[in-house]
């Protein structure tokens, strides 16, 4: 009876595990199936199988390749923005002082926020007509800055919101990677009286580098499929300033209700997601494997 228990007891245990991945498959193979389908809720009686028509139609619509484009221009800016940020920070913070683990703590609380809230907060901070931060801005003489209303300053504004929330997630997984490193070499340089760049550049910076991957992967993910900050601020716009991919799904799902498209859109960037995510991982194990003096394959 004994064995028969220790037998299934493994099942038992991955039991959550199965279940949760069922959960993620049913609307990941839902998405597939209209996907492929020629779907809008206002004409129910044209609803067919165009199978890869709806992805053929991406290769010549303009509005697809201007989606992919901010898409990918709102993910880079982000994530290295918030890198050097979070990584200057970390190294500010890397002794561990009780004044600095205070500081750290402060840091987070932006990382408390719900991002929508953190978005609208900021709506009415850059509101042109009564905004505090407008009217900072207007003592250094740029008067009536638009802000998010203006599509020339919208993807700055977006971004600046995105920073002030996610940097201190780089933050602190940064510190904690610094924390963590082994002091024989850095002790080894001061003795020999090694410059503190070349340091950095030569010893910190390489045996961080797992822990940037690991922040760039994260962020990297979140940044390309960002929602609630694009849509609590600018609703995608002005006009399609940043339909970025999931704004333009949720308006074609609800504004346009073209449920083929919407579900095509999605599966683009679960594609795009996937492919990054591997080429970050790759390069992650990588770096793991020399950092353990193992010679990669």
């Amino acid at each position: 009876m004994r064995r028969k228990r220790r037998n299934w007891l493994p099942y038992l245990l991955s039991l959550p595990a199965l279940l949760v991945t069922i959960w993620i498959l049913i609307p990941f193979f839902t998405a597939v199936y209209y996907s492929m389908m020629r779907y809008r809720l206002s004409l129910p009686h044209l609803k067919g199988f165009v199978w890869f028509d709806n992805y053929l139609q991406f290769l010549t619509d303009a509005r697809f390749w201007y989606t992919v484009q901010v898409s990918l221009t709102y993910t880079v800016l982000t994530v290295v923005i918030e890198l050097v940020l979070g990584l200057g920070i970390a190294i500010l913070l890397q002794r561990s002082t009780r004044f600095n683990n205070l500081a750290a703590m402060l840091l987070l609380l932006p990382l408390m926020v719900a991002p929508a809230l953190a978005a609208l907060m900021w709506k009415l901070m850059t509101n042109p007509n009564f905004g505090i931060l407008n009217y900072f801005v207007s003592l250094i003489g740029f008067s009536d800055f638009r802000w998010a209303s203006d599509p020339s300053s919208a993807l700055f504004t977006v971004i600046l919101v995105d920073v002030w929330v996610y940097t201190p997630f780089i933050m602190v997984l940064l510190l904690a990677g610094l924390r963590s490193l082994p002091k024989q070499p850095f002790e080894a340089a001061a003795l020999d009286g090694v410059p503190k760049t070349f340091v950095f550049f030569r010893i910190t910076l390489p045996m961080l580098m797992p822990y940037i991957l690991t922040a760039s992967l994260f962020r990297m993910l979140e940044s390309i499929q960002q929602f609630d900050i694009i849509y609590a601020m600018t609703q995608g716009g002005p006009g399609n300033t940043l339909t970025v991919f999931q704004v333009e799904s949720y308006l074609q799902f609800f504004q346009f209700t073209n449920v083929g498209r919407s579900a095509a859109l999605l599966m683009v960037l679960w594609a795009i997601t996937f492919f990054l995510s591997n080429v970050f991982v790759k390069n992650w194990l990588r770096l793991r494997e020399r950092a353990h003096g193992v010679e990669a394959e």
